[in-house]
């Protein structure tokens, strides 16, 4: 477990790195005006963490291991779908190491990231590898580099500092939605969802914190049938940046003790939303950020009248292309 000292304290040390990200009220109705959604839609605040340096919340969780720890001369390492390696292609661009102006990363990524994602590597500089179809192929590519350079790996999401550092987005959350009832996460390895709901498991009264997952990449929703992390299908449209194929050792027992609930949605809605959000709000989103608004857009959560619900809008790493009609 993490405590919520802990987060302030990691906070407190990377604020000067990061973006504190705004939040903006949003009548849901307008992103549905064809009154589709089979429920009263509410007023929600978005959390628009796409907005944050390397457009992504990852960027929190990079920071807080570039300056936690102890970074060796050989740098750092990661394994990433594309957001987690943009991040610490970006944190490393920006820290010093041995009187040097950066850090010498190598991010590795599968053959599905997004082209963007990957291109945006490159341009910060990073010594980059494409490997294997999936996370888990570069995952394991990360680890054997790790081992044979003496590299500090970075982990997207189950490794104590990340986890620390996602918290910081529910620290910020909670001082910029006045009674919030609800929170709407993305989900993929966890890190993002298991940082926020060790922030707001101990709020009093307690803030309710939703996972939300592409079907076609339910990590969460395995792991909490089987009772452990379990390997799920990592497809769909999301799969980039919510498809790892297994929730972290290290988020589960968080999950398990502070979020109330996961719900699924599918491509089609995740592409709906995404385009909503584009459309009426002028809110670029990426599919694996879309997620929470296409879950109130079909009901798959349904707020009570009268709640305060927030939804994380997590990353925008994606190609312009992909916020018009004709997409997808």
């Amino acid at each position: 477990m993490i405590t919520r000292d802990e987060i302030r304290g990691t906070y407190d040390t990377i604020r000067p790195w990061i973006r504190r990200t705004p939040v903006v009220q949003v009548d849901l109705g307008d992103l549905d005006p064809a009154g589709a959604a089979p429920s009263a839609l509410p007023v929600a605040t978005l959390k628009l963490e796409q907005l944050q340096y390397a457009g992504s919340f990852k960027a929190r969780g990079a920071f807080a291991n570039l300056l936690l720890r102890d970074v060796p001369p050989a740098g750092v390492v990661a394994a990433s779908g594309g957001n987690h390696g943009v991040a610490v292609a970006y944190a490393a661009s920006r820290v010093g190491l041995g009187g040097k102006q950066s850090v010498p990363a190598r991010i590795f990524v599968p053959t599905v990231s997004a082209p963007a994602k990957v291109e945006r590597i490159r341009q910060l500089g990073a010594d980059l590898v494409v490997t294997g179809e999936r996370y888990a192929d570069a995952l394991a590519a990360a680890q054997d580099w790790a081992s044979s350079s003496g590299a500090m790996s970075v982990h997207a999401f189950d490794q104590r500092e990340t986890l620390l550092g996602q918290g910081t987005l529910g620290l910020e959350l909670a001082g910029q939605a006045d009674q919030l009832d609800t929170v709407l996460v993305p989900v993929g390895g966890g890190g993002l969802i298991g940082g926020i709901a060790a922030w707001f498991g101990g709020t009093d009264p307690k803030v309710r914190v939703i996972g939300v997952e592409p079907d076609g990449a339910p990590t969460l929703t395995r792991a909490r049938a089987e009772g452990r992390p379990a390997d799920a299908p990592a497809e769909g449209v999301a799969a980039d940046a919510l498809a790892p194929r297994r929730v972290g050792e290290l988020v589960f027992p968080i999950t398990q003790a502070y979020v109330e609930d996961i719900v699924l949605v599918d491509d089609a809605s995740i592409l709906v939303a995404q385009r909503a959000l584009w459309q009426a709000a002028r809110i670029a989103a990426e599919p694996a950020a879309s997620v929470g608004i296409a879950a109130l857009l079909t009901g798959a959560y349904k707020p009570a009248p009268g709640e305060h619900v927030a939804v994380v809008i997590s990353g925008a790493n994606m190609a312009p292309a992909q916020l018009e009609p004709q997409a997808g």
